[in-house]
This record gives structure tokens, C-alpha cells and sequence, in this order.
């Protein structure tokens, strides 16, 4: 079975749009096949010549794109002409195996609050790292980010370069959360560090829009947890989107070896690494830990690949609520890495189901989608070293 369900200057550029840097047109269409329907959509590319490009933010009530590239270069993309500028001010980050600068997102209140969240590696005087939420205001003519601060630090750092996790949202109240990878370290058991609330790793932590916890996080009052914790018993969420109708937070989650997971978030749940899940151990059909519905202190996934399925590295995430595709409306896109596709899920309140894959004919790794507010087409991220952001729109007539 393949998946089971349970239940020249920057000024220049940002004022006017003149291009700057590695530029392809918008509007290249280019033909589909394979097992996406090629009367559904056509292809075109936003921009070309990006490295390794890992989170996408739309800036409400404009034409342009943030794209985060891992090396550390925070690009902003003019969605209409396809230019694209560096933007000045982004933090130094620890670019090294799956570090680097990672997610992006856009304050809710934006331009009012001009806040854009970062969200990196970086490593401290000993080369130990970890995963960093940080914010700086967003200067749109002078392209730069202006006061940057850290928000968090995840803690502990650690001698490892996996596993950062590093997606963020905000909810509809306002409510930031982000993702923090377990760190690839590989004792598993009961006191593996996704299962200890008194660290980040493995969690997903819930802040306010400053930074600051608030007082009904789940944890607030314990002092055997981190107070900034939503939930633990991650191993390493990599998408992560709020649900249109409800307002849940899905995250996608990588297993070990298989097992990778679909999963609602619940305030105070232990998701299971590595004591339960559906994974089974690198080069063996060997489970590892129990299953989650065996478990009633676990949270069982709403999706998952289980031991020797192949699985789905997955990667951003979104729901989609837009216009220009109705029939998608209200289905999940997932970016999935090694089997280069964009997976399509039809959602149902808990029951989830894998619809056939897009863009499956590409050979693309595909780091991050999401839906442009204005237009409702569908962009997505490739990762490579020389790579284009693309977006899927209605076939032209």
C-alpha cells in the first residue's frame, strides 16, 4: 500500500521593476505529460537561475515574491516581469548539509506591521547549531530588511547539520508556529530528545507575533516543559499550513525510512518519534517503535506511508483556496523530494486521500508551493543548485 488514513540597485529594481540579477520572462508556457492531465494547467516559469530556493511568501497587495535560497540570500521576485534582487539585512546563517536560510513568512498585518520572519541555521563559537525564528522590517524601496532581531533559539545546539525542521505560520488569530527538526540524532528510544518537552527539538513551537509565549500554550504552567512548546514527538516537519474551513494546522513530516506523515496539530500532543510510528529502520523492513493507534498517549497521523510502502519525503505544503483551479479548492499540495512530484490530497475533515501527482514528469525535488492570493496560481519551488520557481495556471483558451 502507498498510503493509509486515519480518521543594478535594489532601489532600482523594488520601484520599479527593471531587472536585476538572473532573470527568465514570466509566461514561458511549456507542455505537460505524464500522469497529470496536460488539459489541467500549463507550466510557466517565474523565475530561473535560483540556488537551491526553500520557502515562498507573497507580499499582500503587490506583484512581488520572497524566496529564501539556502546558501542565504533572501530574494524578492516581481511576479508580472520576472526580475528578482537580493535583499540586504538577512541574518548570517550556518550553511551546511540541510542548513542554511530556510523559511519565510509574512506578518499578517502587513504593510501596517512590515515584519518579515526568517527562520535559519546558524551555529555558535563551538560550530554546534540550531534552528533561529527571527523578524526584520521589511524596507520596500530600499530593499532591505531594517532591525532584524532574533525571536528564538531552539535549544539545545548540537554538533549535527540535519534536521532543522524550520517551517513557519502564523493561525488565523495572529499566532506564529514553527517547526524544529530532532536533529538527526538517532538514539531511539524512550529518551530520544523528541521525547523530552524540557528541549526544542522535535517540537513545534507556538509564539506570538513579538516572540513572546503566550499564556495558553499548553506547557505554560509546567515546569518540566518548555513553555514556547505546541507539541512534541516530531522527528522533522517540513510542511506546514493552516486549513481554511477549520483553522487546524497540518504539518507534512518526514519518517525515517518510510513512515513519512500527514498530521493535524493538538495543543500538548506527543506525535510519536521515535517511540511510534510507521517507519521501519534505513535498510531494513524493521519497524521502529510501535504504531501510533496502539498508543492512546500518541497522536495518530490523519496520513501516513508505512515500513517498505516507498514513502513520500515531503517537503512545504498547502491547502488551496483560490479561484483559478475550483476543482482544487479545499485539496492539500505537498511537495515530495526524492520522488520529485507535487502531491495533490483530497481532504475531507480527517479523511485524506492521494490523488494522481503533478508535475511528476519534471525530475524536479519540489521544496515548497503555495497559491498567490491575487491571482490563484499555484507556485512551487524547486530544489537544485540551479533551480526555477514555477507556477501552474489555467490553460490558456
Amino acid at each position: 500500500m502507498t498510503g493509509s488514513n486515519r480518521g543594478p540597485t535594489r532601489r532600482a529594481f523594488l520601484q520599479s521593476g527593471v531587472a536585476v540579477g538572473s532573470l527568465v520572462p514570466a509566461g514561458c508556457v511549456t507542455p505537460l505529460s505524464g500522469p497529470s492531465d496536460p488539459d489541467e494547467f500549463d507550466l510557466e516559469t517565474v523565475v530561473d537561475g535560483l540556488s537551491q530556493p526553500w520557502g515562498l511568501a507573497f507580499l499582500p497587495d503587490d506583484a512581488r515574491l520572497l524566496v529564501t535560497e539556502l546558501e542565504g540570500r533572501l530574494t524578492v521576485v516581481d511576479r508580472e516581469g520576472g526580475s528578482s534582487a537580493a535583499v540586504d539585512g538577512v541574518p548570517t546563517v550556518h550553511d551546511a548539509g540541510q542548513g542554511g536560510l530556510l523559511d519565510v513568512a509574512v506578518h499578517p498585518e502587513f504593510p501596517d506591521e512590515p515584519w518579515i520572519y526568517l527562520t535559519y541555521a546558524a551555529s555558535n563559537d563551538d560550530g554546534e547549531s540550531t534552528t533561529h525564528l527571527g523578524r526584520g522590517e521589511l524596507d520596500r524601496e530600499e530593499g532591505v530588511l531594517e532591525e532584524f532581531e532574533v525571536l528564538y533559539v531552539a535549544e539545545p545546539f548540537v554538533d549535527s547539520d540535519g534536521h532543522y525542521g524550520s517551517r513557519v505560520v502564523f493561525d488565523d488569530d495572529g499566532t506564529l508556529y514553527a517547526t524544529v527538526g530532532d536533529r538527526q540524532l538517532d538514539d531511539f528510544g524512550p529518551d530520544h530528545v523528541s521525547q523530552d518537552p524540557t528541549n526544542d527539538l522535535g517540537t513545534t513551537l507556538r509564539l506570538e507575533a513579538d516572540g513572546s509565549v503566550p499564556e495558553d500554550n499548553p506547557f505554560d504552567d509546567d515546569a518540566e516543559a518548555g513553555d514556547a512548546i505546541f507539541s512534541y514527538g516530531h522527528r522533522n516537519a517540513q510542511g506546514m499550513t493552516v486549513h481554511p474551513e477549520t483553522g487546524e494546522i497540518w504539518q507534512s513530516e518526514h519518517g525515517e525510512q518510510d513512515g513519512d506523515e500527514i498530521n493535524v496539530l493538538e495543543a500538548g500532543g506527543n506525535y510519536g518519534w521515535p517511540i511510534a510510528g510507521y517507519d521501519c529502520e534505513y535498510g531494513t523492513a524493521d519497524p521502529i517503535g510501535d504504531e501510533p493507534h496502539e498508543r492512546e498517549d500518541v497522536v495518530d497521523p490523519v496520513y501516513y506511508w508505512e515500513c517498505t510502502s516507498g514513502g513520500f519525503p515531503p517537503a512545504g505544503a498547502t491547502f488551496y483556496d483560490g479561484d483559478a483551479f475550483p476543482d482544487w479548492r479545499g485539496d492539500l499540495f505537498v511537495g515530495n523530494l526524492a520522488g520529485q512530484y507535487l502531491g495533490r490530497f483530497n481532504v475531507d475533515g480527517g479523511d485524506v486521500e492521494e490523488l494522481d501527482p503533478l508535475l511528476a514528469d519534471r525530475g524536479w525535488r519540489v521544496r515548497d508551493v503555495a497559491a498567490a492570493p491575487d491571482t490563484g496560481a499555484l507556485y512551487v519551488a524547486v530544489d537544485a543548485d540551479d533551480a526555477p520557481v514555477v507556477r501552474l495556471v489555467p490553460p490558456a483558451d
